[in-house]
């Protein structure tokens, strides 16, 4: 299955990637979002990292300001994470069928996860992450920004899975499951950006109670 390619593909390059994302750390649209973000949050808000990899830099940069549960499919990225973020709660998770209550975050952040989520299963994950917000939480996500119906290729050395929509359709998905879209912007993959790979960075809020009365 595809998500058992994503699991072990990350188990294997998990030092690898994450040395990568850190040394990409001052990436400025990544920063750019996270920043904007944070304005809206009081200081130790909870924030859900979805995909949080090895917990370097993103994890680690919420963690500075909120308290921060951080998840990932992958045994490896978490056990990196917790070397690396201690002061964190790691758990070892399918983003797809968590079980948090409903309202238990302030935001959900969700960078270069998504991606690896068959297409067909965006439009229930983006619903969850919704149920799992407050009125008036925010989703920071990083999605395709092409059309790539499904595709195992070669990452870092080993076997990697991604599938995703065009940014027009990821843009209207977002505000199918209720948010509005704060920002958008396509920005190029950070670890390759001579690629013709682009990602959709986009900053949304859920409807807080007031709005929708």
């Amino acid at each position: 299955m595809e998500k058992d390619v994503v699991r072990t593909g990350y188990d294997v390059i998990a030092t690898d990637y994450t040395t990568a994302r850190l040394q990409n750390a001052a990436h400025p649209a990544q920063r750019s979002f996270l920043e904007e973000l944070a304005v809206h949050l009081p200081r130790r808000a909870p924030v859900l990292d979805a995909g949080c990899g090895g917990g370097v830099p993103v994890t680690r940069w919420l963690s500075e300001r909120f308290s921060v549960t951080g998840i990932d499919i992958s045994d490896e990225q978490v056990r990196l994470a917790r070397e690396l973020v201690p002061d964190v709660q790691f758990l070892c998770r399918d983003m797809t069928v968590l079980d948090f209550p409903d309202e238990a975050f302030d935001a959900i952040c969700c960078l270069y996860a998504m991606i690896h989520v068959p297409r067909d299963e965006h439009l229930p994950l983006l619903h969850s992450f919704n149920r799992m917000l407050r009125p008036g939480g925010f989703l920071l996500s990083c999605m395709g920004a092409g059309e790539w119906p499904g595709e195992v290729e070669e990452f870092f050395g080993a076997p990697m899975y991604w599938s995703h929509y065009d940014a027009d359709t990821n843009l209207h998905l977002v505000q199918r499951t209720g948010f509005h879209v704060l920002r958008h912007e396509i920005v190029p993959d950070s670890l390759d950006p001579e690629t013709a790979s682009n990602h959709l960075f986009l900053l949304a809020q859920k409807p807080d109670a007031a709005s929708t009365t």
